[in-house]
């Protein structure tokens, strides 16, 4: 491991330094900041030459501010002569947006895949795309990552009755995801009906599936932005009698009103990783974060071995 380097940009420091104590290295020294124009500057410390280089940056809001350091941390290693650069993305920005809905609009979700591919990165680990075909967008090789052990590891620790505990999906294109977590959970399954007025709101409208009276209710996404959907769906579950409801997500991304909306929404608790640092303010008793460090830190591992990472989910 003596050749393995880990550097972190400053979007998620934290979750760096927990990787490393997991795999007992230091953090690399990187001199990050910006010129008085915002521009930004950055100069690693040390030596990388012919070594394998792991970047951690998630590309959380500001998200276009996060997105260009970790460019600018790619290029400074490739032009310090570094033998592999892996970038380690836990959250994917502009993952979203990765098709054409409607005439004249991008499809950032590649154009972000092609600008970390050109930069010099020569592999990629990230953690539950929006889309699973983002992968593809890529012109490099592509670690990807689930958090569901995680979160479903934390849900038996919790001893739930098993009859008592019903998954729900709060859509439809998150069928699939939810049915893992049922089967690994030995739970039954439900799907809220939702309808998108506009980009900004949603609606939550039927309830598919095993009945939800008396029961637990856990419900499952890929990312919490403003909330809007999860807290609908937990009103729809609440008005049809549900006992308690969890929320789980793998990233909290957590902006503008989701907030004040998870507060009100008749949430037990809200679950969530990691790979978004919380501010201070969203720091509250009804959230919890539970760490992927140590999936990050052993899939690092295994890519520097070259090992298989996949068999981390078998």
């Amino acid at each position: 491991m003596n050749d393995l380097k880990i550097f972190s940009g400053r979007a998620n420091p934290q979750l760096t330094g927990r990787i490393c104590d997991y795999l007992g290295l230091p953090i690399g020294g990187v001199t990050l900041g910006n010129f008085p124009d915002s521009e930004i500057s950055c100069k690693i410390d040390e030596d990388v030459r012919g070594r394998d280089v792991f970047l951690v940056q998630p590309t959380c809001p500001p998200v276009n501010e996060h997105l260009m350091e970790l460019l600018i941390m790619i290029d400074s290693c490739k032009r310090a002569s570094a033998e592999r650069i892996t970038t380690v993305i836990p959250y994917f920005g502009y993952a979203r947006q990765d098709r054409k809905d409607e005439g004249r609009v991008p499809i950032t979700a590649k154009l972000v895949a092609d600008l970390i591919s050109r930069a010099g990165a020569n592999r990629v680990l990230t953690m539950d795309l929006h889309a699973a075909q983002i992968q593809g967008f890529f012109d490099v090789p592509v670690d990807h990552l689930y958090a569901a052990p995680v979160l479903n590891d934390y849900f038996l620790s919790l001893n739930l009755p098993t009859k008592e505990i019903v998954v729900v999906s709060p859509d439809v294109g998150s069928i699939k995801r939810a049915r893992g977590h049922a089967v690994r959970l030995n739970a039954a399954l439900s799907i809220v009906d939702k309808r998108r007025a506009s980009a900004e709101q949603t609606r939550q409208e039927n309830l598919i599936g095993a009945p939800i009276e008396g029961k637990i209710c856990l419900m499952f996404d890929d990312m919490i932005s403003t909330a809007g959907s999860i807290c609908g769906a937990a009103t729809v579950l609440a008005n049809r009698g549900a006992k308690e409801i969890y929320v789980a997500a793998s990233h909290g991304v957590l902006c503008g009103p989701a907030i004040e909306r998870m507060m009100q929404a008749p949430l037990r608790e809200v679950v969530i990783t990691n790979s978004i640092p919380l501010r201070p303010d969203q720091v509250l008793p009804k959230i919890k974060v539970l760490s992927v460090a140590p999936l990050l830190g052993e899939a690092i591992k295994r890519i520097h071995r070259n090992e298989s990472v996949s068999r981390l989910f078998d």
